[in-house]
């Protein structure tokens, strides 16, 4: 008998693995050589982010009578901060966003479509998961209150739902102004985002400099627009192949630099999102850390970009990337509803560590951290439902625009209660 007999055979891939390998080489096979992979990669990482940070960072309390309140292990745990700062990946997707919708934009117009063309499919992209999800809450809020659930509690779960939305609205408000940032770019190259981080700046020092107690209380809202713009420019000067390696890391140290200094030396606060209790936040409206942590996330995401790309090759990794791509909006839409979900159906059996227990223990941390898998599983399941919200609408049909209207109904609806309106 030779040693090649008595050699162990290897074992044969069940079923299931074969099926996914299978699947992940047809993905590969489908995808035209032109795409790159880097700029979809890149995106996925940062709407991954997005679920993943709200699910860690976002927590609840059980009233006596059964009710959930929104709470933030931040309140608890300040040395959670840093990881906001890897989890705040809104700079990259602003950035792809910008690199992206240049190239449309210049695709369209080569194609002799108006900017105004251009620009009403890139909203409905947007806005249809955006109706979509806000018209089902405002449907199943008196069924849910009907079968028991605490109007509190429904009020909690429709300011969840609202939070990631507001993104939305200020994408398409930029994504409306690419053609000025095409004309920027034109004219400054990669300096063109410059002022716009200047005019945070300037905002900043007017609301928390030596004259902050006489400046009105909406100052802070102006960093709104400049304060998101700007990676978003950095993104087109890019896509206009007006930023290069050597912009990159000058971007990469300099915002290192400055992020830094402002924590250091001028005590931002050190989280990248709100913190209940907190009078001053970075996030709601922008502050100059952010734009700090997207220059140094822009010029990361630069200089990495030929490696992930030949990363990205692999089938096994590029299929998950583009199922996460063509998912982006429901991803962004749901996710807050399956984290709710499962914390609204724990709350009838009393408290559950991780779920409905305050943000206030070590072991609240670990059993959130295990109870991640069950919300992306909820996920899952209502994105495989909710996805026909991002298909593209039935035109001429009068039952279609019947639809649309009383959908546009419900979600006005709804948006008048997450807000507390009524």
């Amino acid at each position: 008998m030779t040693s090649t007999a008595l050699a162990p055979r290897p074992a044969k891939s069940p079923k299931a693995l074969r099926a996914l390998r299978k699947t992940a080489a047809s993905i590969d096979a489908r995808t035209p050589a032109h795409r790159d992979r880097a700029i979809d990669g890149l995106r996925a990482l940062a709407l991954l982010a997005v679920p993943i940070g709200h699910w860690l960072l976002g927590g609840f309390t059980l009233d006596g009578d059964g009710t959930l309140r929104n709470a933030s292990p931040l309140s608890s745990f300040a040395f959670l901060s840093p990881a906001s700062w890897v989890l705040q990946m809104l700079g990259i997707f602003f950035l792809v966003g910008g690199y992206a919708s240049v190239l449309s934009y210049r695709r369209s117009l080569e194609r002799g479509e108006s900017a105004g063309r251009w620009l009403r499919g890139r909203v409905a992209r947007l806005g249809r998961p955006v109706l979509g999800v806000t018209a089902v809450w405002a449907a199943a809020i008196p069924v849910l209150y009907a079968l028991g659930v605490p109007s509190q509690t429904l009020h909690t779960g429709a300011t969840l739902v609202i939070q990631p939305l507001w993104f939305v609205g200020v994408y398409t408000v930029i994504t409306a102004l690419t053609p000025v940032c095409v004309r920027a770019a034109e004219r400054l190259g990669a300096w063109a985002a410059a002022p716009l981080l200047g005019t945070v700046a300037v905002v900043d020092f007017l609301r928390y400099g030596p004259y902050a107690a006489d400046m009105p209380s909406w100052l802070s809202m102006i960093n709104i627009l400049p304060g998101w713009m700007f990676a978003y420019q950095l993104g087109v000067s890019w896509g206009e192949k007006k930023l290069g390696k050597r912009g990159a890391w000058l971007l990469l140290v300099g915002g290192t630099a400055l992020f830094a200094a402002l924590l250091l030396a001028f005590h931002y606060p050190a989280s990248m999102v709100g913190v209940p209790g907190e009078a001053r936040t970075n996030s709601h409206p922008p502050s100059l850390l952010v734009l700090a942590l997207a220059a140094a996330q822009s010029g990361a995401a630069i200089l990495l970009r030929d490696r992930l790309g030949k990363l990205l090759k692999r089938p096994a990794l590029w299929a998950p990337v583009v199922i996460i791509n063509l998912s982006a909006m429901t991803i962004l839409c749901w996710h807050q509803t399956a984290m709710f979900g499962a914390a609204t159906i724990g709350s009838f059996a009393g408290p559950i560590g991780g779920l409905t227990t305050a943000p206030e223990t070590l072991g609240w941390i670990a059993a959130r951290i295990a109870w991640l898998p069950v919300f992306a599983g909820l996920l899952v399941a209502l994105g495989a439902w909710a996805r026909r919200f991002e298909a593209p609408w039935a035109v001429g049909s009068r039952a279609a625009r019947a639809r649309r209207v009383a959908a546009g109904f419900l979600a006005a609806g709804f948006a008048v209660f997450a807000l507390g309106l009524a």
